[in-house]
């Protein structure tokens, strides 16, 4: 069914059937560009969004909780995921909403084209037609002339009283008008054939060619229509993986989400290393107060019940120490060798000093390595350079790596300082003694600690290997007397794991356990992180051993493991 045949008289209804098929096309890719518009906006709210909740600070000085590293995880997929708006809006712009204007164009161009010629062919017929209608008029004229001049010769004739000569010129007259009328017939017949021969030339051949051309554009124009809406759809459809990856990012993100690694991380921010406050001692102001026999109340001797105040666990004095605590800190300026800190803080802080020292060190002996290199290689080809001219580098370098051995050293010993006073506070199980104190003077009113000659406060070392240094002294990082109230206590430890020794260790201190190399030892007590850990022997003997000494594997079930 072609509009050929079928619409061939229907030439108006196409011409608007068309400009309206146009138009619809425009309007949708009206719609299309609305559409991109909103995929826009919505990535650029999308991304102002994400920074407006990206952390400004720095990576160091921001949280390192689970539930924080996950939102920031689910930030930056929602930021992938706005990315991924903004192909849906460049795809649709360029593959639809582009592709559809151009097409646009190119059918108002041709519709035009299409339909000058349909207008073309219907004029030409129509000047076919006036030439075929004028011949006709002129034919009718002329017959009618032809007529009046056979009624008038006809009329003289037959009149006795008219003269020959108007007879004759009657005649004549008759004769000149039969001859136009015949002559006017045969153009009229020839105009006739003609315009019959144009007309079905222009419904048979040139419409139909014309309406074709018309159909079939508008065909492609619905074809096309029905591309971009597959490419309309298919835009989104290419994004889906990814987006699904973002979300699955956001669900894992979710899934990471670790309480238990959360409050660790509270307790490793802001653990201050000192142990609760001891009971205070009873004080009886009432010993020196008179009692009578007539008294009811059961009499209570002097010497008997009656704790006597320890002057080195004075309540002042502990007040002084410990109240903070539970309080408003006071203020403390802040000092070179953190003291102002409670001591795990000042450890960690001395920590992190060192390591950003010796990072710096590392980078001037590398600096001083490539120095001498470059002055060796100047030595040995002087056409390369003066090797003297880098004799003030190396000696600023020295000069430097000198001041950061310093300055290394001095926090290294104020690490071992807090280390060893850490050790001997640890988190021991407590003892039996409920009104075990801190010595008097070990604590300053700010809760840091304060240099007391006649304690040794050395860290154990680091080094597991015996030949590259000192056995470690139990006594530098316990008091004996933790020791022995720790295995004064009845209750036999869980077994947490085993540990082979590496090294021998002859466990002649007090709460030392001796064990030689290869022997394989139960793990009673993990190490608290001041270098020591307590075993066990098969034989049930008790006690410590240095950390850095041992090879441990810990049950998989065990408690902390």
């Amino acid at each position: 069914m072609t509009w050929g045949t079928e619409l061939w008289d229907q030439f108006e209804n196409l011409d608007k059937h068309t400009q309206w098929g146009i138009d619809f096309l425009e309007r949708y890719a009206k719609f299309v560009k609305e559409r991109l518009e909103i995929e826009q906006t919505y990535a650029k709210q999308l991304r102002n969004l994400v920074k407006k909740y990206c952390p400004k600070r720095s990576k160091d000085d921001e949280p390192r909780f689970s539930s924080c590293m996950s939102f920031y995880s689910i930030l930056n997929e929602l930021n992938d995921y706005a990315g991924q708006r903004e192909v849906v809006a460049e795809e649709m712009g360029h593959n639809v909403y582009g592709e559809l204007m151009r097409y646009s164009q190119d059918l108002k161009s041709e519709r035009k084209h299409h339909l000058q010629e349909g207008r073309k062919a219907q004029q030409y017929l129509d000047q076919c037609w006036k030439h075929m209608d004028n011949s006709k008029k002129k034919f009718e004229r002329e017959c009618k002339e032809a007529e009046k001049s056979q009624i008038s010769y006809d009329r003289l004739d037959n009149d006795i009283n008219a003269t020959k000569s108007e007879v004759e010129k009657a005649k004549s007259q008759l004769y000149l008008r039969t001859h136009s009328a015949d002559e006017s017939k045969n153009e009229y017949a020839a105009q006739l054939q003609n315009f019959n021969g144009e007309q079905w030339k222009h419904f048979n051949v040139a419409i139909p060619q014309i309406f074709k051309n018309l159909q079939d554009m508008d065909e492609r124009r619905t074809v096309k229509l029905g591309e971009t809406y597959r490419n309309f759809a298919e835009v989104e459809r290419r994004v889906v993986p990814i987006i699904s990856k973002c979300l699955e990012g956001m669900v894992t993100a979710a899934k990471a989400v670790d309480q238990r690694k959360d409050s660790a991380i509270v307790v490793e921010s802001f653990k201050s290393g000192f142990e609760p406050p001891g009971d205070f001692p009873f004080e009886d102001y009432s010993q020196n107060l008179s009692r009578t026999g007539s008294d009811n109340t059961i009499s209570t001797p002097k010497n008997e019940g009656v704790v006597k105040p320890d002057p080195k666990h004075s309540i002042s004095k502990a007040a002084k120490n410990k109240l903070w605590l539970f309080g408003k800190k006071p203020k403390a300026p802040s000092l070179e060798d953190f003291s102002h800190l409670p001591p795990e803080q000042r450890r960690k802080r001395l920590q992190a000093r060192i390591d950003e020292l010796s990072k710096e060190l590392q980078k001037e002996v590398d600096q001083r390595d490539a120095l001498n290199k470059m002055k060796d290689v100047y030595e040995k080809n002087p056409q390369m350079g003066d090797p003297q001219s880098l004799q003030p580098k190396i000696s600023e370098t020295m000069c430097n790596m000198e001041k950061l051995r310093s300055e290394i050293h001095k926090n290294e010993s104020w690490l071992s300082e807090v280390e060893g006073k850490v050790s001997t506070r640890g988190d021991r199980r407590p003892s039996a003694d409920v009104n075990h104190h801190t010595p008097h003077g070990r604590e300053s009113p700010e809760g840091s600690y304060t240099d007391d000659p006649s304690q040794e406060h050395r860290s154990p070392p680091h080094q597991p290997d015996p030949r590259q240094a000192h056995q470690p002294d139990p006594r530098q990082a316990h008091q004996p007397d933790e020791f022995d109230d720790e295995f004064d206590n009845d209750d036999p430890l869980p077994v947490l794991g085993h540990c082979k020794a590496l090294y021998s260790f002859d466990g002649q201190n007090e709460g030392t356990l001796l064990m030689k190399e290869d022997d394989v030892l139960y793990i009673i007590e993990e190490d608290k992180g001041d270098g020591w850990t307590r075993a066990r022997k098969q034989s049930g003997e008790e006690g410590y051993v240095p950390t850095s000494y041992v090879e441990i594997a810990m049950e998989k079930n065990s408690k902390g493991s």
